[in-house]
């Protein structure tokens, strides 16, 4: 069985370079790659895509990049709290595309899939579907048109489990699962990053959401914030 352990987290990135396009996995701040995040931010990485639901905040998650610039484009279905995403955006100093978040996920799962597009419902007669390709199908009797949408091409998929084991299996905890497993098979390289790493065969083969052949190289990390976007509480 492959051994697909790396010592560090510097180990993990070190082919990550200028230029290249990276799918990070998390939801908001839930789920979120916050060593290789903070790694990247380290080795000054720059002109980079990201494909990520959100940019995280201004000050965590993928907003700790776009601080320092090293995001050209954003691939994301929401803006959301991050005050510097919107300000860059708005005044142009990055490229944005926008994208249905369903859509982000299914282009996400084509690429692991091996298909080279998909056909979505979402976004024609929008913005969406400038320039792009739409064909008319009848589905359940109902003919409707469709919007051909390609797969995603990521140099590297980054993503965060609960738990991994040395052959790259992994383990999700709770919603920080989100879009973790789509862009973990995705990659054409994909690191993940536990909480906890433990020997191959000690994982419950009905438990794992992710097999270890999507992945490429695990490490345990540390340190893990998993700092709360918006908390609410209820009145006693």
């Amino acid at each position: 069985m492959i051994n697909r352990v790396v010592k560090n987290v510097d180990e993990a990135i070190a082919d990550i370079k200028d230029g290249m396009t990276l799918m990070v996995g998390g939801f908001g701040l839930c789920g979120i790659p916050e060593n290789c995040i903070a790694a990247l931010v380290k080795k000054g990485v720059k002109n980079l895509t990201c494909i990520s639901n959100n940019a995280g905040v201004d000050d965590f998650g993928l907003g700790l990049l776009l601080q320092t610039k090293q995001i050209k484009k954003m691939i994301s279905s929401y803006v959301g709290e991050n005050a510097e995403f919107e300000r860059q955006m708005l005044s142009g100093e990055l490229e944005v595309e926008l994208v249905p978040q369903g859509t982000l996920a299914t282009r996400c799962m084509a690429a692991g899939y091996g298909m080279p597009v998909i056909y979505t419902p979402a976004g024609v007669g929008t913005e969406v579907a400038e320039g792009k390709e739409t064909r008319k199908f009848s589905f359940h009797g109902v003919e409707k048109e469709y919007l051909m949408e390609k797969a995603f091409e990521a140099d590297f998929a980054i993503v965060k489990a609960w738990k991994g084991d040395t052959a790259g299996n992994l383990i999700y905890r709770s919603t920080a699962r989100n879009f973790n497993p789509l862009m973990a098979m995705g990659g054409k390289i994909t690191i993940a990053e536990v909480e906890h790493l433990v020997p191959a065969g000690e994982l419950d083969p009905d438990q794992i959401h992710t097999p270890g052949i999507y992945v490429h190289h695990i490490f345990e990390g540390s340190h893990y914030e998993k700092r709360i976007e918006q908390r609410t509480v209820r009145k006693k």
